[in-house]
């Protein structure tokens, strides 16, 4: 019998939201987790040792943010400080149909990020050696999100040049951190803050979802 921090891959997506897997997703989210823990082994990729807790705090944290990604195809991501490819991998996994760059400038966890997309075939991810404001896209992203990348001003200062002009910026977040979006630039607009509900955490999560305002 699974728990609420034990729950099957399968079940990543349970949220009340009747969202489905691809078929193949649950097998490829725990292969995942497989090399993840492998790799952290030597890697140190993530604080994170044990697996029940890497489906809450990885997978469940990953997946909570598929409604909130425009529903448009194709769809282009970027994933800026990705670490060990969260929140990229999970969310390239779900939504075979969009195209990711996953970007970090730690080489070895470029490394893991590299083969681990390699090994699970994921066909629809790039990923990329650099810090955010020395990446050079060849087109501009419909979504350019973080998880614990940066406080709020610095994510948007150095990666609002990468949205396209309908496109969003995405920060995962825990509570809501209100200092910083009083701190966002003027051309930086907060258009939504939704709360998450991540099966298994029992901690406040929320998306800040913004729009570059372009400047006359």
């Amino acid at each position: 019998m699974t728990t609420a921090t034990s729950l099957d891959p399968a079940s990543a997506l349970a949220t009340g939201r009747n969202d489905d897997l691809p078929p193949g997703a649950a097998d490829k989210l725990s292969r995942y987790l497989d090399l993840l823990a492998k790799w952290n082994r030597t890697y140190n990729l993530t604080a994170i040792r044990d697996r029940s807790q890497m489906v809450t705090h990885h997978l469940h944290d990953a997946l909570a943010v598929l409604p909130s990604l425009p529903a448009r195809r194709p769809l282009r991501v970027l994933d800026v400080g990705t670490g060990g490819g969260v929140p990229g991998i999970p969310l390239a996994i779900a939504r075979p149909d969009a195209a990711f760059v996953l970007l970090d400038a730690n080489h070895k966890k470029v490394a893991f990020v590299t083969q681990a997309a390699i090994e699970l075939a994921l066909s629809n991810v790039r990923v990329v050696a650099a810090r955010v404001e020395d990446f050079v896209a060849d087109a501009p992203f419909d979504v350019v999100i973080s998880r614990a990348f940066s406080d709020l001003p610095s994510f948007a200062a150095l990666a609002a040049r990468h949205v396209a002009r309908d496109g969003v910026l995405i920060a995962m977040k825990g509570a809501l951190a209100h200092d910083e979006i009083a701190a966002l630039p003027p051309h930086i607009v907060v258009v939504a803050t939704p709360e998450l509900d991540v099966p298994g955490l029992d901690a406040k999560r929320h998306l800040v979802v913004m729009r570059v305002v372009v400047q006359a």
